[in-house]
């Protein structure tokens, strides 16, 4: 029979926003060791160190970059280390969505080839032929 450690502090369990910070985290931290990957990143000898005209694509969908990976991996950690606590749980999420939101923006504001992007051909009448990855 184990009887409890009178001494050892008492383990509260965690609130859905840790919860939440975790997953997001542990994501992440997958996605930023996945982007790393020969045959889950396509093209990965063309993955460069940084920039967006980068070949490699995380499961042939998203381009990576070196850099891309590595701010996915310490974006990752921090979630799982945040995680541990309600506030740095919820400073996280909140930042993070902040940071993810402004990117998104930016994203839009920059990217003048969206559909050169999207588009593998295009054609004189249609403009797009198939939607997918460009070469």
């Amino acid at each position: 029979m184990t009887h409890p450690n009178p001494t050892a502090p008492a383990r509260r369990p965690m609130a859905p926003v840790q919860k939440a910070a975790l997953a997001v985290g542990a994501v992440f931290l997958l996605v930023g060791i996945l982007g790393f990957i020969p045959g889950i990143t396509s093209n990965f000898d063309q993955l460069t160190f940084a920039g967006h005209h980068s070949d490699a694509a995380l499961l042939g969908l998203f381009n990576v970059s070196i850099l891309h990976n590595i701010v996915h991996l310490l974006f990752g950690a921090a979630g799982l280390a945040l995680a541990r606590s309600f506030d740095g749980a919820r400073s996280y999420l909140v930042g993070g969505g902040i940071i993810y939101l402004l990117l998104f923006i930016y994203g839009l504001m920059i990217d003048h080839d969206v559909r050169q992007t999207l588009c593998r051909s295009t054609t004189p009448t249609t403009g797009c032929t198939s939607f997918s990855r460009s070469p």
